[in-house]
């Protein structure tokens, strides 16, 4: 009998950081009032690595690094921003002002390297450092990347610090409440840049 509830609660646990990591969401069951819908659409940010490539020219086939202030320079059209903007977004912008120099050429533009957007979990955590968001990802997700939390943390006052318009703003989580199932508003998506503090 014993044996079979040990299995049992190893089961769960197993189960619930399968949930954790795959980004099923929501995590516990239906979606609290006041949740906010992430989308799924991948945004452009500074040192993501594009390779655009124009059909039959290769002089104008290129690798470029989106700089510090969100822009590419590409041939003949200059600088053109992507930050915040999606791929698709971005090809058509360039091919629009290309079209004046090179007519009817289809042009791809694609994501070598993802560097942003990026997360950061500091303090009382087995892993801390820099996650880069691959994904729409809540809070409870960056705390299992980072390894979990350490048994000498003050789990229930975790902070969130994320800059809006120039202001640092403050959002509290905790950890157990949301481990059991409550006060699911706070198991927010996280925004690039968002720093999820430890203490």
């Amino acid at each position: 009998m014993k044996k079979r509830k040990f299995y049992s609660v190893v089961f769960s646990l197993l189960f619930s950081i399968i949930l954790i990591y795959s980004g099923v969401k929501p995590l516990y069951g239906a979606e609290e009032k006041g949740h906010v819908s992430a989308d799924s659409r991948f945004y452009l940010g500074p040192e993501d690595l594009l390779e655009i490539s124009v059909w039959n020219d290769e002089t104008l086939n290129k690798q470029v690094v989106v700089r510090p202030d969100g822009k590419i320079s590409f041939p003949l059209i200059g600088d053109v921003l992507v930050q915040g903007r999606t791929v698709e977004e971005v090809r058509q912008e360039i091919e629009n002002k290309i079209r004046a120099y090179v007519p009817d050429s289809p042009l791809t533009v694609m994501v070598i390297r993802v560097s942003s957007p990026k997360v950061y979990v500091v303090g009382k955590v087995v892993k801390p450092g820099v996650y880069i968001m691959s994904e729409p990802l809540r809070v409870i997700q960056a705390l299992a990347l980072a390894g979990g939390i350490t048994p000498f943390s003050d789990s229930d006052d975790i902070l969130i610090i994320r800059e809006e318009n120039g202001r640092q703003k403050i959002m509290k989580f905790d950890y157990s409440r949301v481990a059991n199932g409550k006060a699911l508003e706070q198991n927010i998506y996280l925004k690039p840049g968002d720093t999820v503090v430890v203490p």
